[in-house]
């Protein structure tokens, strides 16, 4: 059961230090009732403003922006602060690393945590925990904590939810009263227990008649769902549950409001009675480690970076799935509610509510008579174009938007789309030239393994792109060679280091070019997932089969897109020496004059393992 509404606690999330720079720190909470909220930093003289939204009759998501009354805040060093609460202190304790709350304003980075794809219930270690262990670690010695967290992408799963998190969802919705929107026409059941794992049986598709007649789908006469995700039985839909399901990925206060693992499963088929119950093994060790994640975000500035999954899977993919979004009504609200949700607990701290803030006045006139109407809203935030963001420290720090600018063909909509397009890849031209180093955040990988982007490109030829994910930089003609010419410009930055994540296994790359006169390197550091993994006894083989097919050697190299590139393969000391480790990791990025020092993972387990740049 959950709680009465009198015990339900003021914070349920925060404070969550996201962007952090000389000029401005924003701090995000989450609360349950109006609040005013301040803050100070030990030593310095500063200037408030609190941004609050409401989205429930006790749910409310708020921003402290903090900005130094002097020349801006010290840099690359620690600076403790303290939150008070309607003019009372805020003491938690278990948000300390030692007796208050600090951070570190960076500029010139030495410690970065990089990784991507949180999943709750999959069954690995939630590799944040890791992290927050090593800046336990160093908190004393700010020189060697790390600086700035940055998550890549799929920092949630709109679409594979399991089935206790629903329940979870559905109880915290009416216990924090969230405002719901307009109902969708969509032919979904009243009760929960008929919904559960069998979401994806409403949701709408597309006709067979209406698929390409080079796809297998087409000669199978099988209906196109318009959402490809294979794990869509619970995928969220009502922007309600989005919130709902934001507050419980990042807050185990929501948590202990909520009893979802008592839910009765007997009227559930058999194998959904046994995954509901796998799912609550592995949501209960989750749910263990979120004090720790939150002690993490309150002490470290918190960047992020949606991928598909923020919103759903195969997002953009092609200019078919978006049309066939497009052209449903239920569809466009289900993408909408995901990139609205995004938008709130996400976008709004990344650049510190600077041009994302522009969309606060049209959301908040979207709740009529305490009831959300978006179709106004929808047009603003589907035309705002500033999702990427920068970061003036040293290296420089470029965050790339992969999903919403993106390179379509005009050829055969069927065909992947290019990650990035003409103008956008032009603009980072622009902002990397004339730069020594950049730390340059992309969610995919630019340079991906061979061999899997091989079978990739042969399901695509197959007219299946949705069925193995064909998202990588390389898919498109266009994008790649516009972006392979940029790496080998002459004043383009000596060393890039590019911070991918996305497909369940970590690895290290160094790229050169083979011609031209700039002796420039290039890092591809993949760091995935947080609370991922990929099988991993089909890595071994998909491994073993680069090796074999794209060795030094290989004539094969010559029909791939980066021919004019020289990659090599970096091994960790990780099981015997893999190249491609798929184990639940965060990374850490260690650097020294904005070049790359060392390349770790710290595992979920509590392993640590290195590569050898070497």
């Amino acid at each position: 059961m959950a709680l009465p509404q009198a015990k339900i606690p003021t914070i349920l999330c925060g404070p969550m230090v996201r962007r952090a720079d000389p000029l401005s720190i924003c701090l995000q909470f989450v609360i349950t009732k109006p609040l005013e909220l301040s803050a100070s930093i030990e030593g310095l003289q500063i200037d408030l403003e609190q941004t609050t939204i409401r989205l429930g009759e006790r749910l409310y998501l708020a921003f402290l922006s903090l900005s130094s009354s002097g020349k801006g805040f010290p840099t690359d060093q620690e600076l403790r602060y303290k939150v008070a609460i309607d003019g009372n202190a805020y003491q938690n304790e278990a948000l300390f690393y030692g007796d208050s709350f600090s951070l570190i304003v960076p500029k010139v980075l030495s410690n970065v945590l990089h990784g991507s794809c949180r999943n709750p219930h999959h069954p690995s270690k939630d590799s944040l925990v890791a992290a927050d262990n090593f800046l336990q670690q160093r908190h004393q010695a700010y020189e060697q904590r790390p600086s700035l967290l940055l998550m890549s992408g799929d920092q949630v799963y709109a679409d594979d939810v399991a089935g206790p998190m629903l329940v979870a969802i559905k109880q915290l919705i009416s216990l924090l009263g969230i405002y719901s929107e307009q109902p969708l026409a969509l032919p979904l059941p009243e009760a929960l227990k008929p919904q559960l794992y069998a979401r994806d049986k409403y949701l709408p598709v597309e006709p067979w008649q209406s698929r390409s007649k080079f796809s297998l789908g087409y000669w199978t006469r099988k209906d196109e769902p318009h959402f490809s995700s294979v794990k869509a039985g619970n995928h969220l839909i009502s922007f309600e549950e989005f919130v709902a399901f934001y507050v419980l990925n990042f807050s185990s206060a929501a948590w202990r409001q909520v009893n979802p693992f008592e839910f009765d499963i007997e009227q559930l088929s058999k194998s959904h009675a046994l995954q509901f119950e796998a799912e609550t093994r592995a949501l209960e060790d989750f749910i263990s480690t979120l004090p720790r994640v939150e002690r993490l975000m309150a002490n470290v500035s918190t960047l992020m970076m949606f991928d598909d999954h923020d919103v759903t899977d195969d997002w953009n993919l092609t200019p078919k799935w978006e049309q066939n979004i497009a052209n449903s009504l239920e569809s466009k609200r289900i993408v909408n509610n995901g990139l609205i949700s995004y938008w709130l607990f996400q976008g709004l701290g990344n650049d510190a509510l600077k041009e994302t803030g522009s969309l606060m006045t049209d959301f908040k006139g979207a709740l009529v008579d305490d009831v959300w109407q978006f179709s106004k809203f929808d047009k603003a935030i589907n035309r705002f174009g500033q999702w990427h963001y920068c970061l003036d420290t040293y290296p420089k720090v470029v965050v790339l938007d992969t999903r919403t600018h993106r390179w379509r063909s005009e050829q055969d909509f069927n065909e992947p789309s290019g990650l990035m397009d003409w103008e956008s890849l032009m603009e980072l031209q622009e902002v990397l030239i004339n730069h020594d180093s950049v730390l340059l955040v992309s969610p995919a990988p630019v340079f991906g393994v061979k061999a899997i982007e091989t079978i990739q490109a042969i399901f695509n030829t197959c007219g299946e792109p949705l069925a193995v994910d064909v998202e990588n930089w390389m898919a498109h003609e266009g994008a790649a060679k516009k972006l392979i010419d940029i790496f080998k410009r002459e004043d383009t930055p000596k060393e890039t280091i590019i911070l991918s994540g996305d497909v369940h296994y970590s690895f290290c790359f160094s790229v050169q070019a083979r011609f031209g006169r700039h002796h420039n390197r290039i890092w591809q550091l993949t760091a995935s997932g947080i609370k991922n993994e990929f099988p991993k006894g089909l890595l071994n083989i998909l491994e073993k089969l680069d090796t074999w097919l794209f060795a030094t050697w290989s004539p094969f190299n010559l029909f791939t897109k980066r021919w004019q590139l020289a990659v090599s393969k970096h091994r960790s000391d990780y099981g015997k020496g893999r190249y491609l480790v798929s184990d639940s990791a965060i990374s850490l990025i260690e650097l020294e004059e904005g070049k790359l020092k060392s390349y770790s993972l710290l595992h979920g387990t509590g392993e640590v393992s290195n590569f050898d740049l070497n």
